[in-house]
């Protein structure tokens, strides 16, 4: 894969860069609200997107930017600061084990995360999108990904946020979706097979303290972190050599849980800041990688 490329002063400024413009929003449950700030620094320097392809979070994201790129960082802010945990995943037990007896494949029913579409979202088809876009989802039929463009919106949504186990898969015509995370949770390849002649990616996953192999959740934690890089990597890998693809900062570590709205706030300022500081300096010359798609990957203890 060609190696990230350093920003100098030759070259030309992210809002020139080429058309179309794919915009890829990854997952990460609560950790999506990083998305805002780099929607409002991109929005600053002048980049709109042509093209947007989003996976969990970043379908709902990405449903709601595709609609009116103009005022979707600010809907967007509103709506970060409105939810709660509880609005999304039902902790009540008795909820709990109703909905697993009743489907005996989830944990929580998806009217949270219905509810939450419907009251951000005007539009309730793909073709009411002024700005195409794809949501990202896994088929367990045929073991690939899916991307979902047609058709009814909030079902599409409902499917590309389906965590297996957590939420119930969704059926659409001849396909059985779950969370495209589990195949294309940053999904650059998809963009890219869409004629996108330059990618910015949005990937919200941030560094985090080193995990501790030895305690169950650092375990399964760092089980994720590496399928989804070498996910990244496999994907950038066959993009890289033809297209430049900007690559998104995060903040810096900080201790959250993809389950955790309550820093939501400072997400996304932290995520302005620090985007608003990499697109400034960002000089592009060519196709390659531009900015580091591993370091919120690594940590070990």
């Amino acid at each position: 894969m060609t190696q990230t490329q350093a920003s100098d002063s030759s070259g030309y400024a992210i809002s020139d860069l080429p058309q179309p413009i794919g915009y890829v929003l990854g997952g990460g449950a609560s950790l999506g609200a990083v998305h805002v700030g780099m929607l409002e620094a991109l929005a600053e320097a002048g980049v709109r997107p042509d093209l947007i392809l989003g996976t969990s979070v970043g379908s709902l994201n990405g449903a709601l930017l595709s609609e009116d790129v103009d005022t979707a960082p600010q809907r967007l802010r509103q709506a970060w600061m409105m939810v709660e945990r509880g609005d999304i995943f039902d902790s009540n037990v008795l909820h709990i084990l109703r909905q697993y007896s009743s489907t005996k494949t989830s944990l929580v029913g998806a009217d949270g995360v219905a509810a939450a579409a419907t009251a951000a979202l005007t539009a309730t088809t793909f073709a009411e999108l002024p700005v195409p876009f794809g949501a990202v989802t896994a088929d367990l039929k045929s073991s690939r990904v899916h991307v979902a463009e047609e058709g009814p919106l909030v079902p599409a949504l409902l499917a590309s946020c389906a965590i297996p186990g957590i939420f119930p898969p969704v059926v659409i015509d001849e396909y059985l979706l779950v969370d495209g995370g589990i195949l294309a949770n940053v999904p650059i390849k998809e963009a890219h097979d869409r004629g996108a002649k330059s990618i910015v990616v949005l990937d919200c996953t941030i560094p985090t303290p080193a995990l501790s192999l030895t305690a169950v959740e650092g375990l399964l934690t760092r089980v994720n972190r590496v399928q989804q890089h070498q996910q990244i990597e496999t994907a950038l890998a066959g993009v890289v050599d033809d297209v430049p693809v900007v690559y998104l900062n995060t903040p810096a570590g900080r201790q959250v849980s993809p389950l955790d709205f309550d820093q939501s706030e400072d997400l996304m300022r932290d995520a302005l800041a620090v985007t608003r500081a990499q697109l400034q300096s960002l000089r592009i010359d060519g196709p390659g990688l531009y900015g580091s798609s591993s370091s919120r990957y690594v940590g070990v203890e």
